[in-house]
């Protein structure tokens, strides 16, 4: 099991206003753990090529959007190398079918706006064009995030990913 730093750098990019943020976790108390889950990884295979990798096209606004299944509802995620970890949004959160009132926010993520809490919480299930990750670690933000992000403890799950300048090429 693997403990989360006592301070973590994560970049957020705000959708609405396309600003960076930065926030920094910090763990209350000494409460559970977040753990690294075994990864389960999966993308389309064609005949020419049987490390085919999933992609994510760059939209017009410079950044990287993945229409994610989480949990088998469909999210909006941005894109965020910098971020630690999957970040939702109180709003996607309910749509996933938690209660963000019943969460336990035991970190506290510093922004540029103030601080804020995080609740961490595991996903059964993050496929973003094909690469699906299983158990995947995430945090709900109690406010404060205008999009979900698309964070490392997803990505660096991958084998391997790339930004060219058309697409993102996730690898499992």
């Amino acid at each position: 099991m693997l403990r989360f730093a006592a301070l973590a750098a994560v970049g957020a990019i705000s959708a609405a206003g396309a600003a960076q943020t930065v926030v920094v976790l910090s763990e209350h108390g000494q409460g559970p753990e977040l753990r690294r889950a075994e990864t389960a990884v999966s993308s389309p295979k064609t005949d020419d090529d049987a490390d085919t990798a999933a992609q994510v096209t760059k939209s017009s606004d410079g950044h990287y959007w993945a229409e994610a299944q989480v949990n088998g509802q469909q999210v909006k995620l941005l894109v965020d190398t910098g971020a630690t970890a999957v970040a939702l949004t109180a709003e996607d959160a309910r749509r996933l079918g938690l209660d963000p009132m019943a969460l336990k926010y035991r970190y506290q993520v510093t922004t540029a706006s103030g601080e804020i809490r995080a609740a961490p919480v595991k996903l059964a299930s993050v496929s973003v064009a094909g690469a699906r990750i299983t158990n995947v670690d995430a945090l709900v933000m109690e406010k404060g995030l205008s999009t979900s992000l698309l964070g490392m403890s997803y990505l660096g799950r991958l084998s391997r990913f790339e930004a060219t300048p058309t697409a993102l090429i996730l690898r499992p």
